[in-house]
C-alpha cells in the first residue's frame, strides 16, 4: 500500500487550494443577495456562474501553452494572485458588468491554481497522487466551510458580504512570502498506450462528462440553494447565505469517510454510491418546508457531493494515458461548462417556475453522472489504482 508523505510542498499545496476554495465557496451563495443589491432578475444573477464558466474554459484553452511557456509553479502562484485581484475587484464593484468581470477574473485565477496542483500533487506522490488529491480537497472543503459563515456574518452584521469575501487576500499573500517551496515541472510526456499527440482516451471522457454533471450539481446547490431556503423554508437571506456551509460540512465529513471506503472499493462503485447519497439528501432538502429538515438535507447532499470532484478528476488523471496536465486543462471545460449551463437554466427556470421548482434540475444531472460512471464500470478499470491510504 503507498504511503502518503505530507512533506512541505503538499502542505502548501494545500493551502493554496484552500485559498481558491473560500473564494469559491464564500462568493457562492452571495448571488441571492446580489439579485437583491443590483435589483436584477434571478436570469442576470445567474450570469455570475456563467462568469465562473468562462473563466474556467479559458483556462481550460490556455494552461496547457502557458503551462509550456511559464512552468507549473508559476501557474499556480499566478492563479492564487488572480483570485486575490479578484477578491478587491469585487469589494470595489457595484455593478453587475464590474462584478461579473471579477468572477470570470477569480474563475480564471482559479483554473490555472486547481490544474496545476492537481498536476502537481500526482506527479509529486506518484501512486499516492489520489489520496492526495482527496486529502487536499478535504482540507479546501474545510475551508471552504468557514467562508459562508464568515460571508453571512459580515453580511449580518451589516458590514456587507464583500468584507468576508476579500479577506482571502491576506493569507494569500502570507503563504506566497513564507511557502519556501516549488511545484515539480511536468514529467516528459509518456505515451504507454499510443495515443497521438494531444489524444485522450475515450474513458477520460466518460470520467469528464461525468465531471460536467457533478459541477453543475455543485454549482447549482451552492449558488441557488440559500435561495430554495428562503423561498420554500422560510430561511432568512442572512442566515440562508451561512446555511450554504451545511452543505461544505457534509463535503468535509464524505472526502474523510471516502478516503477509508475507497480502501475496499473500487473508485467507479464509490462515486455510483456517492451520487445515491447526494440523491437521498437533494430529496429531504427540497420537499423540507421548515429550516432544520433543509438544512439536514443539505448536509447529507453534501456527504456524496463531497466525493464527486475528487473521484471525477482522478479517473480523468488515471484515465489520461499519461498526460496529467492536459487531462487536468481538458477537465476545465467539463467544469466550466458545467458552472456555464447549469447555473442559467436553474436561474432561468426559476424566473419562471421558481426556484423550488427548477430545482429538479439537480437529480436530471445526477442521473446523467450516474449513467456515465456506470458505462466507465463496465467498460474498463482504472489505468492507475485509485486508492485511498491511511493517514500517517
Amino acid at each position: 500500500m503507498p504511503r502518503l508523505v505530507r512533506d512541505r510542498l503538499t502542505w502548501v499545496i494545500y493551502v493554496q487550494l484552500s485559498l481558491w476554495c473560500y473564494f469559491l465557496y464564500g462568493f457562492g451563495p452571495v448571488a441571492p443577495l446580489l439579485r437583491d443589491e443590483l435589483h436584477i432578475s434571478r436570469t442576470l444573477a445567474s450570469l455570475h456562474g456563467t462568469g465562473f464558466a468562462v473563466g474556467g474554459i479559458i483556462g481550460g484553452a490556455v494552461i496547457p501553452a502557458l503551462t509550456r511557456r511559464y512552468g507549473r509553479n508559476r501557474l499556480i502562484w499566478g492563479g492564487l494572485a488572480l483570485i486575490g485581484a479578484a477578491a478587491v475587484g469585487m469589494f470595489a464593484a457595484h455593478h453587475l458588468a464590474l462584478t461579473l468581470t471579477f468572477a470570470t477574473l477569480g474563475s480564471f485565477g482559479g483554473s490555472l491554481l486547481v490544474n496545476g496542483v492537481v498536476a502537481a500533487l500526482t506527479e509529486h506522490h506518484g501512486a499516492a497522487g489520489p489520496a492526495a488529491i482527496s486529502e487536499a480537497n478535504a482540507a479546501a472543503a474545510a475551508v471552504g466551510l468557514v467562508a459562508p459563515l464568515i460571508v453571512g456574518f459580515a453580511y449580518g452584521a451589516g458590514l456587507g458580504w464583500r468584507v468576508g469575501l476579500v479577506l482571502v487576500v491576506v493569507p494569500a499573500v502570507l503563504t506566497a512570502v513564507f511557502a519556501g517551496v516549488r511545484a515539480p515541472e511536468p514529467l516528459p510526456h509518456r505515451d504507454p498506450d499510443g495515443a497521438g499527440a494531444g489524444r485522450l482516451p475515450t474513458a477520460y471522457w466518460l470520467a469528464a462528462t461525468s465531471l460536467f454533471a457533478t459541477g453543475s450539481v455543485e454549482v447549482c446547490l451552492t449558488l441557488w440553494g440559500s435561495d430554495v431556503l428562503r423561498a420554500h423554508a422560510g430561511v432568512s437571506p442572512g442566515v440562508a447565505t451561512a446555511a450554504v456551509s451545511t452543505l461544505i460540512a457534509g463535503m468535509v465529513t464524505g472526502r474523510v469517510i471516502g478516503g477509508r471506503v475507497l480502501l475496499r472499493f473500487r473508485p467507479t462503485r464509490v462515486l455510483l454510491a456517492a451520487l445515491g447519497v447526494s440523491a437521498a439528501g437533494f430529496a429531504l432538502f427540497w420537499t423540507a418546508t421548515v429550516p432544520w429538515p433543509a438544512m439536514l438535507g443539505l448536509f447529507v447532499c453534501g456527504l456524496g457531493v463531497g466525493l464527486h470532484y475528487p473521484l471525477g478528476i482522478g479517473l480523468a488523471l488515471a484515465h489520461s494515458g499519461g498526460r496529467p496536465d492536459l487531462a487536468a486543462a481538458r477537465a476545465s471545460f467539463a467544469v466550466g461548462i458545467s458552472f456555464a449551463v447549469a447555473p442559467f437554466a436553474l436561474g432561468s427556470l426559476a424566473d419562471a417556475v421558481g426556484p423550488h421548482t427548477a430545482f429538479l434540475l439537480v437529480p436530471v444531472f445526477l442521473l446523467l453522472s450516474a449513467v456515465v460512471v456506470a458505462r466507465l464500470e463496465r467498460a474498463t478499470r482504472p489505468v492507475v489504482p485509485l486508492r485511498a491510504v491511511e493517514p500517517v
